[in-house]
Parts: structure tokens; C-alpha cells; sequence
């Protein structure tokens, strides 16, 4: 975290409820990497400028960014997320419920693709999607989610600079190659207009037309 991210994050109040989610992740030996603070402030609020009912997350991991996602839902919304791992499922599961989100948060335990095709052969669609998980599967990800997005439907995905890796032509990984590809895909797609924050380790912002 540069010097201007940990300047504008100190003009906030901490965020008890957060906090602990954050902390609580680490004590079950899971890796500190939920959304920025900053960003899950603003997947809050476009959640809410946006009326979410209905949204999908990919990538639970211990239920931070699915409390944020949450606090911005309107009476009566719902957030699926899908998680690879049972125990990560279960970690989150505990910290929304804590967090007073149990009743609007389900979570979908196994391979997010197979979870993506499954609900999408049953018609569901969504307002908005938050896509943070296995960064290789971020462009089968993205043509899920536009598949199954209501029109004007939000796309969000976290990491997209990869600790600086998508911008060093030295890193030619797997992952790597595959964010590079979403990133170019979500700004010449013809179905969706785009933006790319570089705050933080980079968030891409889609809506879909």
C-alpha cells in the first residue's frame, strides 16, 4: 500500500465488523488477501446506487467482501457466493451470520465454471457480480457473467495488476497471461463499457449494456 492509499484510508473509522472478519480470516490460517478497504467502501455504495437485489459473487474466501457487498443490498436482496474451498464456504459462512448477513447470504461450495454453467442452464441472472477469486478463470468468468447479467448489470473484478505483475513483460505466467487478456477484453468488448481503477492492486469496473 502506497503512501496515498494508507493517507486516505486513515481519514476513516475503523470498521469493527470488517476488522474482525479480516483478523478472524488469518486465525484459520487463510491468506490476508480480501479486498482493499477502500474498495470494499465502494463495492458498498455501488451496490446500493445501483438497487442491487440480486447479486453473484466468485471467490468468498472469508466473507469480507461479501459483507460489503451485502451492507449495500436493498430490503429483501440476495448474494450467492461461489467458493472452491468447503472450508473457506464455512469460515465465511460464520462471519456474515456474526455480521447479522446470514439471511441474505448463501454460498455455492465446489468449481466456480461448474457453478457458473449450472446456474446459468437455470436462467438466473443478477444485477452485479464480484469476481475475486482463481485469477486464471477470470475470463471464463467475465462471459458467464455477461450471459446471465440483467441489462445495465455492474461487472467488478479485484486484483487485475497482480502486485504489478500484468504490467512486467518479465512475468509471462498463466495467471498472469489471463488477466492480461481480461483486462483487454473489458475495454474493447463491444457489450460492455468499461473503466480500470489502478489504486490499491487494481480494480476493473464493467457495465453491461
Amino acid at each position: 500500500m502506497n503512501i496515498e492509499e494508507q493517507y486516505i484510508d486513515g481519514l476513516f473509522e475503523r470498521d469493527e465488523v470488517l476488522e474482525s472478519i479480516r483478523e478472524g480470516t488469518v486465525a484459520q490460517g487463510m491468506p490476508d488477501i480480501a479486498v482493499a478497504d477502500g474498495y470494499g467502501k465502494l463495492l458498498t455504495m455501488l451496490v446500493a446506487m445501483n438497487r442491487v437485489t440480486n447479486a453473484l459473487e466468485i471467490g468468498a474466501l472469508g466473507g469480507y467482501s461479501g459483507v460489503c457487498l451485502a451492507r449495500g443490498l436493498q430490503a429483501g436482496g440476495q448474494l450467492t457466493c461461489l467458493e472452491l474451498l468447503p472450508q473457506y464456504a464455512e469460515v465465511a459462512q460464520k462471519h456474515v451470520t456474526e455480521a447479522g448477513f446470514g439471511h441474505c447470504i448463501s454460498y455455492k461450495v465446489g468449481d466456480a465454471k461448474a457453478s457458473l454453467e449450472e446456474l446459468y442452464q437455470s436462467g438466473q441472472k443478477y444485477q452485479l457480480f464480484f469476481i475475486d477469486a482463481d485469477k486464471e478463470g477470470y475470463p471464463t468468468y467475465l462471459e458467464y457473467a455477461i450471459k446471465m447479467a440483467d441489462p445495465g448489470a455492474l461487472i467488478i473484478a479485484d486484483n487485475i495488476l497482480l502486485r504489478g505483475r500484468t504490467v512486467n513483460d518479465a512475468k509471462q505466467g498463466p495467471a498472469v497471461q489471463a488477466v492480461r487478456a481480461f483486462n483487454k477484453q473489458i475495454v474493447s468488448d463491444p457489450r460492455l463499457e468499461s473503466t480500470l481503477l489502478p489504486g490499491y492492486d487494481g480494480l476493473a469496473i464493467e457495465r453491461v449494456k
